[in-house]
């Protein structure tokens, strides 16, 4: 049995990211924490917790931080909804986490299943660099992390050269890509590329006909009107799953680099950038395992499944 963290500020493609880790048998997620990221932390938490509702599963939920570590929280809800789950009018409010602070979690998490642990994150890496500046030794006992967010080859969603999860916090994507854990960076040029869905994709999982299968697409409607009108994309894509997907089967990934990556902190158009040095130019030792191709039909079979 494999042993999952997952860290998460929970709208629309994380929820169809919890979906994949909690209904693969293979894995027993110990804990999910919650960061602010693309809704406030309070909203994500509703969001997780109806997800496990739907999907049968009981896994502790943690409060985590609520804003960035020395900026002001910009959501994402121009992106997901107010609601992050596209406004489609779930009951998403009244349910409680797991008492107990989310980054003492995971610095208790870690040790407890030192160097089997895998850490899955999925917003702004907030609670991580928390964790690594009240206990750094956490950075040798993780198995792998793999993390949603920068770019490893192209454009970025927030600004031209950044990625949201990374733009939200850079201070704390530093702290983690400086920090020595074994890092999968899987960048939203894997997701824009390899895990869209365009209208008749869309109607085709739709009719899987789950609950699970109906709920995941019909979370998607405003993420898709974003996709479409300012991402110029087929249709949404699904940046968190595609991830997931890769965390729980590396076969998902085609071709993967270890690289040396830096994240630029600075304000402006670079804010969130994450560097990606592809020719050894600096001459530093590689700190990350760099996705930059996947196989689309196993993530669309996954997903399939994990829905079906």
């Amino acid at each position: 049995m494999r042993h999952f963290l997952i860290d998460t500020d929970t709208a629309s493609d994380d929820a169809l990211a919890l979906i994949l880790a909690v209904r693969e048998n293979s894995i027993q997620v110990e804990a999910i924490t919650l960061v602010a990221g693309n809704v406030p932390v309070e909203q994500g938490i509703q969001n997780a917790l109806y997800t496990l509702e739907l999907c049968q599963k009981q896994v502790p939920v943690y409060k985590g931080a609520s804003k960035p570590l020395v900026r002001t929280l910009h959501t994402a809800q121009f992106v997901h909804g107010q609601d992050g789950m596209g406004d489609i009018g779930l009951p998403l409010q009244g349910r409680l986490p797991a008492s107990g602070n989310a980054i003492e979690i995971m610095i208790d998490t870690i040790h407890r299943f030192a160097h089997q642990i895998e850490i899955v994150t999925l917003g702004p890496l907030t609670n991580l660099a928390i964790a690594l500046l009240n206990d750094p030794s956490i950075a040798g006992k993780v198995k792998s992390c793999t993390i949603m967010g920068g770019i490893g080859y192209g454009h970025g969603n927030v600004t031209p050269v950044s990625e949201y999860n990374i733009w939200a916090d850079p201070e704390a994507a530093q702290v983690v890509f400086q920090s020595g854990l074994p890092l999968k960076m899987v960048g939203w040029d894997i997701s824009r590329t390899y895990a869209w869905f365009d209208q008749k994709l869309t109607q085709e999982f739709r009719a899987i006909g789950t609950p699970i299968a109906v709920f995941a697409m019909d979370i998607q409607g405003k993420v898709d009107t974003y996709a479409t009108q300012s991402s110029k994309l087929p249709g949404f894509d699904l940046p968190d799953p595609i991830a997931m997907a890769i965390a729980i089967d590396e076969s998902v990934a085609t071709d993967t680099r270890r690289l040396y990556v830096e994240v630029i902190a600075a304000d402006g158009l670079t804010r969130g950038q994450t560097v990606v040095d592809h020719t050894g130019i600096l001459e530093k030792s590689p700190n990350v395992e760099v996705i930059m191709a996947a196989s689309r039909e196993k993530f669309l079979h996954m997903l399939r499944k994990a829905l079906s």
